[in-house]
């Protein structure tokens, strides 16, 4: 199984990249955790749905085919680590891969949010999207461990 995390914005800071791959590399061969990133639209002249609307195409095109759709967003369910890792053992038990999507400056387009399985927030605060990357990922291998009886993780 995979968890894929497809998201606008190929360019990020090394630091962020670094950060990201540090956490990517500890998932097991059975789960790995792969980042699709895609193109942001070119902003020149076009409305805010026409951008959301091209970045959709490119980040469905971007996942596995039938994965299991989940929206970062700051209006999703907000979970402790103990009910992310419920979550994951949830998703690991159906099968599928799951894709978590984050979207570029602009957000997620309407027509891909109403795609999701489900949706999730990571904070209430607002986060850089290089962040929410890292944060994501490290918060899945948490989630893994607690799973796992991994000492990473202690409560």
């Amino acid at each position: 199984m995979k968890l894929v995390i497809a998201a606008v914005g190929q360019r990020q800071p090394a630091w962020a990249d670094a950060a990201y791959e540090d956490f990517a590399k500890r998932f097991p061969p059975d789960l790995r955790l792969e980042l699709k990133a895609v193109k942001a639209e070119p902003r020149g002249g076009k409305s805010a749905e026409q951008l959301m609307a091209a970045e959709a195409r490119r980040l469905d095109e971007a996942i596995p085919k039938g994965a299991r759709r989940v929206l970062l967003d700051e209006r999703g369910t907000r979970l402790s680590t103990v009910d992310l890792a419920k979550r994951l053992e949830f998703w690991l038990g159906d099968g599928r891969d799951v894709a978590f999507f984050i979207g570029g400056p602009d957000g997620l387009d309407p027509a891909l949010k109403a795609t999701a399985d489900e949706s999730l927030r990571l904070s209430d605060l607002t986060l850089p999207h290089a962040f929410v990357r890292i944060i994501l990922a490290e918060a899945l291998y948490r989630a893994w461990s607690l799973r796992n009886g991994h000492p990473y993780h202690r409560e």
